[in-house]
């Protein structure tokens, strides 16, 4: 967590950053993946994990899935940056390429789920995956004390899901 006095004399207020960035993967993706992960059983880890991801996801689906000795594919756009694609790679897990378009994706998913039996993690729309990445609003409300307002970002709902279960405003730091 970081601070910065020039922001807190801009706003009269104290300000607490969580710098997600700073995460192994570069984002707080890994969060909601390493929980996926390692929450499931023996057996179906076995099997392996799989999603569709054309960045942070993927990456932190493969290292968490390194981490934990399993194996990860991940179906990306083939116009996917092949910087992204090269650290899926370099984490470990393996690439399958698609069109760039939802429906490409989901198919090439699904027929991957089919033949493997891998787990599907959901980039944002599953429960192990917002309860994982909630974990940076309980560090942030054990680091910093109560809160009267914390600020999320919005892209597919993941993220904020996990905040706003963990840490409600007015109250932030009691777990609902």
């Amino acid at each position: 967590m970081l601070t910065s006095s020039y922001l807190n004399g801009l706003t009269g207020a104290d300000l607490f950053f969580k710098c997600e960035n700073f995460q192994k993967a570069g984002a707080f993706k890994v969060r909601g993946a390493s929980n996926a992960i390692f929450g499931l059983p023996d057996e179906q880890a076995k099997r392996g994990v799989a999603t569709h991801s054309s960045g942070n996801h993927a990456l932190s689906l493969s290292y968490a899935a390194g981490r934990r000795g399993i194996s990860a594919t991940v179906v990306m756009p083939r116009t996917a940056p092949e910087a992204k694609k090269a650290a899926v790679r370099g984490y470990g897990g393996t690439v399958i390429e698609c069109e760039p378009s939802i429906a490409a994706r989901e198919a090439a998913l699904q027929e991957l789920v089919d033949r493997t039996g891998a787990d599907f993690v959901h980039p944002y729309n599953d429960p192990r995956v917002i309860a994982g990445q909630g974990t940076c609003s309980l560090e942030l409300v054990e680091d910093a004390g109560p809160l009267d307002i914390v600020i999320a970002p919005i892209g597919g709902g993941g993220m904020i899901s996990g905040v706003m279960c963990c840490a409600s405003p007015p109250k932030c730091g009691t777990p609902s």
